[in-house]
Parts: structure tokens; C-alpha cells; sequence
């Protein structure tokens, strides 16, 4: 009894089309076929209607009009496959992006003059007394410093919530570092001008935060319309318990 293997679904594959094509012919009076005959005819035959490339074509024509939990299997696990390789490869340029910003920021001069000279230094001097006590170099945690301030700022710009509550902990942070860490003589006046350089540049990261509560007025989606309903009983009309008063029975 001949066993036939097909997939449950009934649909041959490429390869049960090419065992099921009928070799050329090869006689001795005919001339010799050529190398890749069958296989140009497994070919020909799965392009055909209802052949295994025909219905693969067929379910990626119609993916583009049916939902996801109509389109083939097939497509669903390429999406998938093609996405995670994606984020993959995302994940992994965001790691070698975040590595060299932090090799770069670790490398800026300790010391510099000027009024960034003024803010920066006493950050650079706490972070370098803490880092001491810590399992962690005191440039890698000056680089993690400046980047935490710069996502805040970035994020505060496009109106992150998140972003927004981190660049003011940076900002209040920075302050303590600064008032801690900076000469006797100078401590108010470098912790005050750290103050107004982080309120300048909190125009660019709280850009459209406003305190005034925001009321949202929509019209009502059902309208209300009261009406007054009056229930009155009428009195039954005088008279005997055969009808009106003027209305009697006959009498013979």
C-alpha cells in the first residue's frame, strides 16, 4: 500500500515536488538531457496554481489586507525572527555608543578655568574623595555624572516625564557636590553660580511645564433634558351602578 508523506495542512513542499516530478526521459535513442532538467521542472511545477511557491506568494499577497492573527504561520515566525534580530542589533550599537561616550567624557582635562572651571572642579574633587571608598575609578564616575545630566537635559527637552525627574536630582545634586567640595571662601559663590547655570539650561529641559492646572473642558457625551410627568386620577361621573344619570334600563 503506497504511504504518501505530506505535511497535516496537505500542501506539498519543494522538495516532495521535485521527488513527485517524473524524470526525463533518457534512452539511448533520444539525446542525453540536460544536467538540471528535473530541477527546472520542480520548479516550473511549485510556481503553478496550487504548487508550494504559488501558495507561499499567495499568503504573502494576502498579508497585506488580513490582520495578524490571519496571516500564515510561516510569515508570523520570519517577523518575529527578523524583529529579535533587530533589537539585537540595536541593543548592540546602543552598547558600543554608550561605551565610547563614556571614554570620551572620562577623558576631558580634570582641571579647566573659566566659570565651568568654577562649577566642575569641585564636582571632580567630591566625586574623587568618594570614589576612594567605592570598588569604582573616579573617572567612570565623573563619565556617569555628565551623562546622567546630559539624558536629563535631552529627555527634559522632548518632554519626558522620566527624563525631567532625573535632570532635577542632577541639578540638586550637583549643588550639594559643589557646596561641599568647594573652597571656604568661595563655597557660596560657586554654589550660586552652579545654581543659576542649571536654572538656564532648565529652560531648555522643563521647556513647556507650567504649575497652573490644566482643565480640559469636553462637552457632555448624553444631554440631560428634565421633563415634569403629572399623574392626575379623574373622579368616576355620578350616578347608579348601571351608567349615568341619564341612561336607565327598560321596565316592562
Amino acid at each position: 500500500m503506497p504511504h504518501h508523506d505530506k505535511p497535516a495542512n496537505g500542501q506539498d513542499t519543494f522538495l516532495d515536488v521535485l521527488d513527485q516530478t517524473p524524470p526525463p526521459p533518457d534512452t539511448k535513442d533520444s539525446p542525453r538531457p540536460k544536467r538540471f532538467a528535473r530541477l527546472r521542472a520542480a520548479w516550473k511545477a511549485s510556481w503553478e496554481e496550487g504548487g508550494f511557491l504559488h501558495q507561499r506568494w499567495e499568503d504573502v499577497f494576502q498579508a497585506r489586507h488580513a490582520s495578524w492573527h490571519e496571516v500564515a504561520n510561516w510569515i508570523k515566525a520570519a517577523a518575529l525572527f527578523g524583529g529579535l534580530s533587530l533589537i539585537v542589533l540595536m541593543l548592540d550599537t546602543a552598547g558600543d555608543v554608550a561605551s565610547a561616550t563614556l571614554k570620551g567624557l572620562s577623558a576631558a582635562p580634570a582641571t579647566s578655568g573659566g566659570l565651568w572651571g568654577t562649577v566642575n572642579h569641585p564636582i571632580r574633587v567630591f566625586l574623587a574623595d568618594q570614589a576612594a571608598h567605592l570598588s569604582i575609578a573616579p573617572a567612570a564616575l565623573y563619565a556617569f555624572w555628565q551623562l546622567t545630566g546630559l539624558v536629563g537635559l535631552v529627555g527634559g527637552f522632548f518632554e519626558n516625564a522620566g527624563a525631567r525627574i532625573t535632570w532635577l536630582l542632577f541639578g540638586i545634586g550637583s549643588l550639594a557636590m559643589i557646596w561641599s567640595a568647594a573652597p571656604a571662601g568661595g563655597r557660596a559663590a560657586a554654589t550660586g553660580l552652579a545654581a543659576l547655570m542649571w536654572a538656564l539650561a532648565s529652560i531648555f529641559a522643563l521647556r513647556g511645564l507650567t504649575l497652573r492646572p490644566i482643565v480640559h473642558n469636553h462637552p457632555p457625551q448624553y444631554q440631560f433634558t428634565p421633563t415634569l410627568h403629572l399623574h392626575a386620577t379623574l373622579p368616576a361621573p355620578a350616578g347608579d351602578d348601571y351608567g349615568p344619570d341619564n341612561v336607565h334600563p327598560l321596565q316592562r
